[in-house]
């Protein structure tokens, strides 16, 4: 093995659009560090932004965020949120909004699974703000559901490689998880 410096080979990461309330006005913002923080209930959820971005300031007044998974299909939507800020562009024009439970949460139609969360703390880590939300609700749109579970094949989500600065999209499902491992059991000592 080669070593090659702290390089995070973490990536590639689901592409999200995080949705706030900035203004009086929806904005999105496209970001791909996203965390899961735990699996019980209730569930945390992170994302980390830059402390410079506009969205930042709507979660800190509004207390809530969204957190919208687009598909393939949005890829160009998706990275004009990346590069635009909403400080002078209206990035929600491009999408049909919608709330849920959370009335600062806006959502995107658009997106085949959406999530809002109210946000439970934020913790500063130099340059940058990690925004743990907490899971309020997740929507999804049927046909990405298979025995009402999100199904990533028919989600298509759009993958973000740092590294490569480019999108991926998902490969094929290699296993099954909690039993793909079962057949060393056997050797195990």
């Amino acid at each position: 093995m080669k070593p090659i410096g702290p390089v995070n080979a973490l990536y590639p990461m689901p592409t999200t659009l995080v949705g706030a309330t900035v203004n009086g006005k929806a904005n999105f913002l496209a970001v791909a560090h996203v965390g899961i923080l735990n699996h019980g209930s209730p569930q945390y959820l992170s994302i980390g932004l830059h402390a410079s971005h506009y969205t930042n300031a709507g979660i800190h007044a509004q207390r809530t965020f969204s957190i919208c998974l687009p598909a393939e299909d949005l890829l160009v939507e998706t990275d004009f949120c990346g590069i635009m800020t909403g400080k002078n562009t209206d990035k929600a024009a491009l999408f049909e909004v919608f709330h849920g439970e959370l009335e600062t949460a806006p959502m995107i139609r658009q997106c085949p699974v959406n999530m809002e969360l109210k946000l439970h703390q934020v913790l500063k880590l130099g340059a940058h703000e990690i925004f743990i939300g907490e899971l309020v609700q997740t929507y999804a749109d049927e046909g990405v559901l298979t025995e009402g579970k999100i199904d990533m094949a028919r989600l298509r989500p759009l993958l973000f490689d740092m590294a490569g600065k480019r999108y991926w999209s998902l490969g094929k499902a290699v296993g099954h998880c909690w039993s793909a491992g079962k057949a060393l059991k056997k050797t195990a000592r």
